[in-house]
C-alpha cells in the first residue's frame, strides 16, 4: 500500500540507540517520542541510551525509569511501627548537589498539583518523612510515592534547564513511563506538566549562548502518549514519533514513524494478536489487549460501548460476555499463562469477526 510508513529494522540495540541519538543531533530534532507496549524492553532501551553516552567516567543522560524509582526504598520501622520514612540512595549521581540545593520548594510546586500530603527531607540521614494534616510519619500509597519521586525528577530537570552547575553534565533527558500507577486524570496532568517543562528545553535550544538540551520520552500508556504527541504538534516543536517494537525472543528491533498516524500502535497490537492467533500461542493477557483495541475503535467511531463493534454478528452475546469476563483477570505480560484450547478457539472467532467488519491494513512486524 503506497504511503504506508516504512518500518526500519535494527539487528542490535546499539544501532537502534545510535539512530535515536542521530535524530536528536544531526537530525535536528528537539524531541523523540516512542510508543511501545509493556514487555518490549523500554527500560532496557533507556539504559542502553544512557550507557552509550558514558565517556571517561562521565555521562550525558539524566534519565527517569524503573531504576530511578529503585533509588528510594521504605523503612517501615517494624519494631516501633511509628517512624516510617522513605530512604534515599544518595550514592547516585541523580542526587548531584541535592543536599546543597534544598529543593523542597521546587518539588512541592509540582507535588501540590497531584497530592494532598506534605514532606520533609532529612539531608543528614537521607530520608523523607510524610505528613497529612495532623497525621505524622504516614506511609503514602504506592501511587503517591511514585508521583513524589516524579516531582523530584521534575525539580531536577528545572535545574538542568536553568544551567545549574551541579547538572552541567546533562545533554539528554530520557523519560520512560513515569505514570505506571496513575489513573487517567493524573496521566493527563503529568503529561501536561511534562510538556510545559520540555518546551522550556526548546526555548533553551533557541538561545545561542547555551548548548541545546534534547529529550526522549517512551511510554506504553496511550492517553499519556497522545497528550504529549498532540501538544508537540500544536507547539511547532521539532520532534519525531515512533512505534517501537521488539520481536519476542529475538534481538530484532523495529521503528515505524507515526507522524501521520499517531494511533498506529493500536494497529501494531492488532497485528501481533493476529500473528499470535495464527501460531496458536495465545495467552490470557491477549484478551486484555483485544478488549482495549475494541474500546479504542468504539471511541473512534463515537460508540458508547465496545460491544457495538461486534453487534449483529453471530454469537454476539457470547463474545461480549467472554470479553467482559476474560479481560478482567490480573494477567501479567511477564508471567504469561497459555489459554486452553476452547478459549483459544473462542478468541480466534472474536478476533476474526472483528477483522471481517473492520478492514485494517495490518503490518508484518
Amino acid at each position: 500500500m503506497s504511503g504506508k510508513p516504512k518500518i526500519h529494522t535494527y539487528q542490535a540495540m546499539k544501532r537502534l540507540v545510535q539512530k535515536l541519538r542521530d535524530d536528536l543531533n544531526g537530525g535536528g530534532q528537539d524531541f523523540v517520542l516512542l510508543y511501545a507496549y509493556n514487555g518490549t524492553g523500554k527500560t532496557r532501551l533507556s539504559m542502553a541510551f544512557k550507557d552509550i553516552g558514558k565517556r571517561n567516567g562521565t555521562s550525558d543522560t539524566l534519565y527517569f525509569n524503573a531504576y530511578t524509582e529503585d533509588l528510594f526504598y521504605w523503612d517501615n520501622d517494624l519494631e516501633g511501627d511509628s517512624e516510617r520514612h522513605l530512604r534515599i540512595n544518595s550514592a547516585s549521581r541523580f542526587f548531584s548537589g541535592f543536599k546543597e540545593l534544598a529543593l523542597e520548594e521546587k518539588i512541592f510546586a509540582y507535588l501540590e498539583h497531584y497530592a494532598d500530603f506534605d514532606f520533609r527531607i532529612d539531608y543528614e540521614e537521607w530520608k523523607v518523612t510524610f505528613s497529612r494534616q495532623d497525621e505524622q510519619n504516614i506511609k503514602v500509597s504506592r501511587g503517591e510515592e511514585n508521583i513524589f519521586i516524579w516531582c523530584i525528577f521534575l525539580a531536577i530537570c528545572q535545574l538542568v534547564i536553568d544551567d545549574h552547575q551541579s547538572y552541567s553534565w546533562v545533554k539528554y533527558i530520557y523519560i520512560d513511563d513515569p505514570i505506571s500507577s496513575l489513573d487517567d486524570n493524573n496521566a493527563i496532568a503529568v503529561a501536561t506538566d511534562l510538556v510545559g517543562l520540555l518546551l522550556k528545553i526548546r526555548e533553551r535550544r533557541n538561545d545561542n549562548d547555551r548548548e541545546p538540551l534534547k529529550a526522549l520520552i517512551s511510554s506504553h500508556h496511550g492517553l499519556f502518549y497522545n497528550v504529549i504527541y498532540n501538544s508537540f504538534r500544536s507547539s511547532g516543536a521539532k520532534y519525531k514519533s515512533y512505534f517501537y517494537h521488539r520481536s519476542k525472543n529475538l534481538e530484532i528491533y523495529t521503528l515505524q514513524a507515526t507522524h501521520d498516524t499517531p494511533f498506529f500502535h493500536h494497529v501494531a497490537m492488532l497485528s501481533e494478536l493476529k500473528q499470535a492467533a495464527n501460531s496458536g500461542r495465545l495467552y490470557t493477557h491477549h484478551f486484555n489487549m483485544l478488549r482495549s483495541i475494541l474500546e479504542k475503535t468504539a471511541t473512534f467511531f463515537g460508540f458508547e460501548d465496545f460491544s457495538t463493534c461486534i453487534q449483529g454478528i453471530d454469537d454476539e452475546i457470547l463474545y461480549v460476555r467472554a470479553l467482559n469476563v476474560l479481560s478482567h483477570g490480573k494477567f501479567s505480560f511477564y508471567e504469561p499463562r497459555e489459554m486452553g484450547e476452547d478459549t483459544k478457539d473462542l478468541f480466534q472467532k472474536i478476533l476474526n469477526a472483528f477483522l471481517e467488519r473492520y478492514r485494517f491494513d495490518l503490518p508484518e512486524l
